[in-house]
């Protein structure tokens, strides 16, 4: 893991999701990106899937950025 504790992780991932309206049943589904923050990020297929990928970006970024390590590669495309 970054250099952030769980605990850390899981204060900033609720943040993010509080401040986004990220419903927080869903939050398990964030995790693995921040985790791997510089990882092959899903992208979003188009077909109306919810949580939407893009949507898990969304949060995932936002709760690196309070966690001061924000992403540094490029985004996936769609």
């Amino acid at each position: 893991m970054a250099g952030f504790t769980e605990e850390q992780l899981n204060a900033a991932l609720r943040r993010a999701s509080e401040e986004l309206a990220f419903p927080s049943y869903y939050e398990a589904c964030v995790r693995p990106l921040v985790r791997d923050p510089e990882g092959n990020w899903p992208r979003c297929c188009g077909g109306g899937c919810d949580p939407c990928a893009q949507r898990l970006i969304q949060v995932a970024l936002r709760t690196l950025e309070l966690l001061g390590t924000p992403r540094v590669a490029p985004l996936p495309e769609g």
